[in-house]
């Protein structure tokens, strides 16, 4: 009898020892990819849905997007004497206006922490543009913007994919739209460089 006791406490305690160990990994599974900004938070219950970490990344790189690509639409109607550019100009101004409007109402349904400026990335982006001229302009712009799109396109379709909160959903599929006309108009403009953004030097 004994000897039974103690089996059954060194089960009991390699079972309490495995527990302790297993819910901090699967306690933060969902946290991969979220901004800074709220990176210390897990899943929570919503009057919309649960709302993951994965949502919360979504919100915060639509805030973002609009941070640095209004001025970057703004100084291609400016600089740029090409009238592709200056319509897709229009489009990320119009989108990105509407977008950015949409995306500050959620975060704050929500109580997401976006941020107010562009990220160092994004500055450095402005700055190429400013420093360039002509032709050199259009296409630094024109590829930029398209390579930022395209990067944000897998997030947006897996977040719509997989999210349970009715109103992120609702933003990735606005947002989807929105990054799909623009890629479109993009393309339209003959200035992107394919070649640099297949081989990354763009």
């Amino acid at each position: 009898m004994p000897r039974f006791n103690q089996s059954a406490l060194v089960i009991a305690a390699l079972t309490t020892t495995i527990a302790a160990l297993a819910f901090p990994v699967w306690s933060y599974t969902d946290r991969s990819g979220t901004g800074v900004s709220n990176v210390a938070a897990g899943t929570v219950n919503t009057q919309w849905g649960p709302l993951t970490a994965s949502d919360r990344d979504l919100i915060v790189r639509v805030r973002l997007a609009g941070l640095w690509e209004l001025p970057a639409a703004e100084k291609a109607m400016a600089k740029s004497d090409s009238a592709t550019v200056k319509d897709a100009a229009d489009h990320l101004l119009v989108g990105h206006g509407d977008l950015d409007e949409r995306v500050r109402k959620v975060a704050s349904q929500l109580g997401v922490e976006i941020p107010n400026q562009p990220n160092a990335q994004q500055q450095g982006f402005l700055a190429q543009m400013d420093a360039a001229q002509g032709e050199a302009f259009d296409r630094i712009w024109a590829s930029l913007l398209r390579k930022a799109h395209g990067g944000i396109f897998p997030a947006i379709g897996a977040v719509r994919n997989q999210t349970q909160n009715t109103l992120v959903r609702q933003l990735a599929t606005d947002t989807n739209q929105t990054v799909l006309d623009h890629i479109t108009m993009l393309e339209k403009t003959d200035a992107v460089d394919f070649d640099a953004l297949s081989n990354g030097t763009i």
